[in-house]
């Protein structure tokens, strides 16, 4: 039987200047729809999951059309909640060499900010789910986003899913400070925590040594014992950090360390050079190869190398979602990274 998976956030209407050109450089915009956890729901329908996502959106038409853009996808929509006046929405510039891609968000008051505590039954929505993804910024959209996630994590407890969060810092909507009082208390609840050097810091206040954030400087050691420190005192059994080495806008190294604390192995994957092309939605992209390998049963270093393999082919993709088969990932995963004609 396929497998229930569940996520939760908000999904945004993203409206991005044609290629690489800068915010109404000329006056159009290119208008998709995407978000964290709802990137994660649509990896997981194309890898043939059994894969919903909850959320709550407005009834007027773009909120329809965010609907319609997840269901499109294969994604399963029978639990979104329907209410509230607004979409998010973010603008998203694409960089190139020295210029860094930039986001700017208009999301206050969205619709999924304002759910009250009872929006979501949340044990009808795990009912039978084996797995349920969040990321750090949806308790960041305020004190009912946080609310409703602590709810659904605990659901999913109660149903026996195993719950991974994807710590996901934005310094563009709550601090430092804020994110550790929230997110540390959630761990202990948590299975698997997914994460990068900044936001091991940044939410769990976890300093990872060796590693520069704007250089791309990386000491595997230093991940080692950051991942460790995590399991030891917050309670999640194994911790993904995702390697990206930034040399330039247009060019990373992209790989990923996995920590299993009950065996103490750390797994470290193959790594990829990669030139972008839209790098947004790369570590959701990661977060949902590696759900995929851990929920269908694989050793824990093959579904490594299958998550880090789906979030290079990601980057390669416009737009928030990844639409990528298994077989495809699987081929790049084994080493075909030609990039050959394929008749």
């Amino acid at each position: 039987m396929t497998a229930k998976v569940v996520t939760f956030g908000e999904l945004m209407l993203r409206l991005s200047p044609p290629g690489f050109e800068r915010l109404l450089q000329s006056p159009m915009l290119v208008a998709t729809f995407g978000g964290g956890e709802a990137n994660v729901a649509v990896s997981l329908a194309q890898f043939g999951l059994d894969s919903h996502y909850v959320t709550r959106l407005p009834s007027h038409a773009i909120g329809e059309a965010a609907v319609r853009a997840l269901r499109t996808e294969g994604v399963r929509t029978d639990f979104i909640a329907r209410g509230g006046d607004r979409v998010g929405i973010y603008f998203a510039e694409a960089g190139a060499s020295q210029r860094a891609s930039t986001v700017i968000y208009d999301r206050a008051h969205s619709a999924i900010g304002e759910m009250p505590a009872d929006g979501i039954a949340w044990d009808r929505v795990m009912a039978g789910a084996a797995w349920f993804h969040v990321t750090g910024i949806t308790p960041a959209l305020g004190e009912k986003a946080t609310a409703a996630t602590k709810a659904a994590v605990a659901a999913a407890r109660r149903a026996g899913a195993r719950v991974s969060v994807d710590l996901n810092y934005r310094k563009k909507l709550w601090t430092e400070s804020q994110a550790q009082a929230t997110m540390r208390p959630l761990m202990r609840d948590v299975d698997v925590v997914i994460a990068n050097e900044e936001d091991l810091q940044s939410v769990l206040g976890v300093h990872v040594e060796g590693a520069d954030v704007t250089s791309g400087t990386l000491d595997v050691n230093g991940f080692r014992d950051a991942a460790e420190r995590v399991t030891r005192e917050f309670g999640p059994s194994m911790v993904a950090i995702t390697l990206r080495e930034s040399l330039s806008a247009s060019d990373n190294g992209w790989s990923a360390v996995l920590w299993d604390g009950a065996t103490k192995t750390l797994h470290r994957s193959q790594r990829y050079m990669v030139r972008l092309v839209d790098r947004i939605g790369g570590g959701d992209s990661f977060a949902a190869g590696l759900i995929y390998g851990l929920v269908t049963g694989r050793p824990h270093d093959a579904a490594l190398r299958f998550a880090v393999a789906a979030s290079a082919l990601k980057q390669t993709i416009p737009g928030d979602f990844n639409r990528v088969s298994v077989s495809e990932v699987e081929a790049l995963a084994k080493g075909d990274a030609s990039g050959r004609v394929q008749r």
